[in-house]
Parts: structure tokens; C-alpha cells; sequence
């Protein structure tokens, strides 16, 4: 048995798809829902609904790739591991990377957000707690607090992280569907949908700037969670896709329901001086449910400002030292944050690692928004190789099990690229660039453990890696040079520049499916598999000769 399968033995298979769906709920419906109402309305008015829409359609597109990826290859941290099997070490790091980053500062997001609301609550001390822009030191502490609960909620068991999960996830499907109810009850004014700008008063390219930037991309960014522990999953096959698919289906009707009732509550005074781009909120439900009389509302919201991000907070934190465990199996962290504790299934090492990190992003980016931003960003380059991965993965190993497999995937792939590419660019300059600066600043870790090796192993990683390295290289020049609306210097006309973003995403993808090859950690992970499924085989055959015996009364 190899060192990592023997680590992986260690995992508890006990998620079900109720458990899967409810992590994956649970990392959808963290601190999004409480914020992300605001900022894609300022961003787009009421077009802010439609926003939410195109999110949904993006994340489902590119959901379904990894739902094949992730019955293919049920192991934990699986969305850091599929780039590394269709493309060797340099594709797979950088996709590994810009998962990790955009997943471990949604912690001190959440934390945050928690923060953040409490700053609404009616005492002096709270006050002092966030600025208007970012927490103060006392919220920083606060939010610290935050951080190592969640910690420990996962140090324990995994029984107890899906026990505890399932439980909040409940109650935070409700306090949002009670939340756009009552909102809509208590007063709608339809002249804000028709007024002020009217129903695309920033014009499109806001649209779809609130998709990539306003915490949309962030929201549903946890369909990716049941993906990243599916080494405990007990019938992955066919609990991961129902789980994706369902939590973002889901998840999409609460986050309509609540954009609709928040354009509907925000009082016309709010918006008689700037309109949408005005708003201002530091708790924004709660502020338009103590606006409307609702008290008892916003108590709830203050309470579940606590619940959401916190469950969230708790998941990721289970998720990404997952991932962590899968970097390190891919070659590229010490060996000790493989390790996972034979009596918990918990990899203790790798949590602590996280815990270190999600305390370096609180101390840099200490508001809601600016965390907002890098996740989002950071979350779509991690997206791109995933279609590429799965049509890749189809050329070099046709035989292998796929318990989910879409005949539609040779469409559906190409058009996620496409998505995930006109995010990136809806992201806006400078954004995109800073975020892709992000992404080199991993490079050298890549460079400690791979260029050690003789140039005849390391040639064909970086050959096959070379088209997701010049495509982030492109897209960073695009995004320069492209429309003013999205913050470039012009020199594409606005819609010609939507093509071209179309048709950038094509070309790689292309590139990225073609240059893919049978790598060692593909070699290896395919000889796991036909080993699990020799050893499953010989377990149902003895399961067959007790049954026989124990039928003859032997």
C-alpha cells in the first residue's frame, strides 16, 4: 500500500447525500446572502436579480465538469488534484494554488461578516467594532476569536463537523427564505424597480461586473465543498453530483427571492441622492427589518449573522485542509500536512496550517468586500481546469469508471471555459491583474520541489503546463487593454471585447486539452483505483461465501 493510500484509509466514509448537500448549502449560503443583496444592487439596480442568475448558470456549468472529476477520483481535496492528473505538476499547482487562495480567505471572510454585522447592534462598544470600511483592531480581535472556533469544531471528528453542519445548514436555509418573505410582506415599493436609473441604471457591463465582484462568484463557490471531501463520502458516485447540483438549484431560488425583496425594501430616502451606487448599509437586512418595524427580524439576522458565516467559516476550514492534505500528495508541501489522524480521520496537520493563513488574510483585508473581491477572482482561475481536466482526462484514460459521465460534455466544457474566462475579465482591471499577480507569487514554492528534478522529467510538466501560464499572462493583457467599462484603457470596443474574451477561452481551451498527457500521478492514481476496485470485488465475493455458508447451515 503507498504512503497515500494508506493516509486516505484513514478517512471516515460517512457522508451521505443529505450530509453532502447540506455541506454544500452550508458553504453557499455563508455571509453572501447578508451582503451580496447590497453590493450587486449598487452595482447593477435591480438588474442585480439577473446577476444572480448568470452566477447560478456559471456555477453549474462548471460544476457538472468537476461532478465527473469528482466520482472519477473520490478523494479528499479532490479540486486541487485534477489539474496535476491531466497536466503534470505546473498546471496542477497553479490550479492548486488559486483553489487554495480562494478558498482559505472565504474563513476570515465569514469571521468578518460576523463582525461586521455585530457592528449594527445597539451598544457603544459594538460601534467601534468596523469603520464603515474595514474592522477596527477590536473587530480584528473579535473576528480572531471567530477563527479558532472554528478550529476546533474541527479538530475533533468528522461525525461532529456533519452532525453539527446538517443542523446549522437547517437553520440557515430558513432564516434567509423567512427573511425575503417578511421583507416582501412588509413593504415593496415598485418605484424602485422602475425609477432611479430604471432596471439597468449602470448599464450591462455592471451586470456583469456584480457577477464577478459583488460576492456572487463567492456564494456559489461552495458547490466545489462535497467535491473536496468526497474521501468521505460513502456512495460518491452518485451522492457528489446530487449534492452539487441540488445545493446550487437551491441556493439560487433563496438568493433571487432575497435580491428581489431587498430592491423592494430599500426606503426611497435611501435612494433620492446617488440612487443605487449610494447604498451604504453596514448590516443591510437587519438595517431595512429595523427600518420597516421587523425588530424581531433583524434579532434573527443578528443571531444568524453569527450561524451562517460561522457554519461556513467551519466548513471551509474542514475543506481546505483537504486540499492541503491533496497539495502535499501532489508533491508540493512537506510531508506532514499529509498526515491525517487515524482516530478522528482528521488531517490535523494541515488545519493548523490553515488556521496560521485565515490569520495573515484577516490582519491584510479586514472588510467583507476587499476578501469579496480576491475570493471571487481567485475562485475563477481555479474553475478554468476544471473543462479542461475533464475532456482531457476523457482523451488519456477512456477506460476509467466514470460513475457520472454527460454525453453533453463535449459542449458543456468549452462553454464553461468561455464562462469562466468572461468572469475573469468581468472582474475588471485592476483586479484581474493583482489577483493574477497572486497567483505567480506561488511559483516559487512550484520551483523549491520541481526544478531540483533532471530536465528530462521536468520538460514535459512544463510543456503541458505552458497554456495555463500564457492564458492567465493574456487574460491579464486583455483585461489592461480592454473596455473602460471594465476598467481598460479602451482599445477594445465594448462587445467586440466580449468576443474576444469568447474566443480567448476557446483557443485555450483547445490548447489545454490537446497538450494534456499520462503523467505519472495520472499512472498512479489509476493504479489506486483498479487496486480499490480488486479489493472491493474480493470483499463482495467474500461477503457471497458467507452468505452460501452460512445458507447450507455450514
Amino acid at each position: 500500500m503507498s504512503t497515500e493510500q494508506g493516509s486516505h484509509s484513514h478517512y471516515k466514509r460517512s457522508l451521505g447525500t443529505v450530509s453532502l448537500t447540506a455541506v454544500g448549502l452550508g458553504s453557499i449560503i455563508g455571509s453572501g446572502w447578508l451582503f451580496g443583496a447590497e453590493r450587486a444592487a449598487s452595482l447593477a439596480g435591480p438588474a442585480a436579480i439577473l446577476a444572480w442568475v448568470i452566477g447560478a448558470a456559471v456555477a453549474l456549468t462548471i460544476a457538472l465538469t468537476y461532478s465527473e472529476l469528482g466520482s472519477m477520483f473520490p478523494k479528499a481535496g479532490g479540486m486541487v488534484r485534477y489539474g496535476q492528473y491531466s497536466h503534470g505538476s505546473l498546471a496542477g499547482y497553479l490550479a492548486a494554488w488559486a483553489n487554495w487562495i480562494a478558498i482559505v480567505s472565504v474563513i476570515p471572510g465569514e469571521a468578518t461578516a460576523s463582525i461586521q454585522y455585530m457592528s449594527s447592534w445597539d451598544f457603544g462598544w459594538a460601534k467601534h467594532l468596523y469603520d464603515g470600511k474595514e474592522l477596527t483592531g477590536t473587530g480584528v480581535l473579535l473576528a480572531s476569536v471567530l477563527l479558532v472556533f472554528y478550529f476546533f469544531l474541527n479538530w475533533f471528528a468528522i461525525t461532529l463537523f456533519a452532525k453539527t453542519n446538517t443542523a446549522i445548514t437547517v437553520f440557515k436555509v430558513v432564516v434567509p427564505t423567512l427573511t425575503a418573505g417578511a421583507l416582501l410582506l412588509a413593504h415593496f415599493d415598485t418605484g424602485n424597480i422602475s425609477g432611479n436609473g430604471g432596471f439597468t441604471p449602470n448599464g450591462w457591463s455592471s451586470v456583469f461586473t456584480a457577477v464577478a465582484v459583488s460576492g456572487i462568484v463567492w456564494a456559489y463557490n461552495g458547490f466545489q465543498s462535497p467535491l473536496n471531501m468526497a474521501g468521505e463520502a460513502r456512495n460518491p458516485g452518485k451522492s457528489l453530483p446530487k449534492a452539487v447540483i441540488s445545493s446550487i438549484i437551491i441556493s439560487l431560488v433563496i438568493y433571487v427571492a432575497l435580491q428581489v425583496a431587498f430592491l423592494g425594501a430599500v426606503p426611497a430616502a435611501d435612494l433620492s441622492h446617488g440612487g443605487w451606487s449610494s447604498l451604504s448599509f453596514n448590516s443591510p437586512l437587519a438595517d431595512l427589518a429595523t427600518a420597516w418595524g421587523l425588530n424581531w427580524l433583524a434579532l434573527l439576522l443578528y443571531a444568524d449573522a453569527f450561524i451562517s458565516p460561522s457554519g461556513t467559516g467551519m466548513i471551509y476550514a474542514a475543506t481546505t485542509s483537504r486540499m492541503i492534505h491533496g497539495v502535499q500528495e501532489n508533491g508540493h508541501l512537506p510531508k506532514i500536512f499529509g498526515k491525517v489522524d487515524p482516530k478522528t480521520g482528521i488531517p490535523r496537520p494541515a488545519l493548523l496550517l490553515n488556521l496560521v493563513i485565515a490569520f495573515a488574510f484577516l490582519a491584510v483585508f479586514r472588510g467583507w468586500g476587499s476578501l469579496a473581491e480576491i475570493v471571487s477572482v481567485a475562485t475563477v482561475i481555479s474553475y478554468i481546469t476544471g473543462p479542461v481536466a475533464v475532456m482531457s482526462l476523457r482523451r488519456l484514460s477512456p477506460n476509467l469508471p466514470r460513475p457520472v459521465k454527460l454525453r453533453a460534455m463535449p459542449i458543456i466544457a468549452p462553454i464553461a471555459m468561455v464562462f469562466g474566462s468572461l468572469v475573469l475579465y468581468w472582474a475588471r482591471w485592476p483586479l484581474t491583474g493583482k489577483v493574477i499577480f497572486i497567483m505567480a507569487i506561488g511559483l516559487p514554492i512550484w520551483a523549491w520541489y520541481e526544478l531540483r528534478k533532471p530536465w528530462a522529467e521536468l520538460k514535459p510538466h512544463l510543456l503541458a503546463g505552458a497554456w495555463m501560464v500564457a492564458y492567465l499572462l493574456v487574460m491579464a493583457f486583455v483585461s489592461w487593454a480592454g473596455g473602460k467599462e471594465y476598467g481598460g484603457r479602451g482599445y477594445l470596443p465594448e462587445g467586440w471585447d466580449i468576443l474576444v474574451v469568447a474566443a480567448i477561452g476557446l483557443a485555450f481551451y483547445a490548447w489545454g486539452v490537446s497538450s494534456a498527457w499520462r503523467n505519472p500521478s495520472l499512472v498512479e492514481a489509476e493504479q489506486e483505483l483498479a487496486a480499490d476496485a480488486a479489493a472491493e470485488a474480493a470483499a463482495g465475493e467474500a461477503d457471497d461465501d458467507r452468505r452460501e455458508k452460512a445458507a447450507a447451515g455450514v
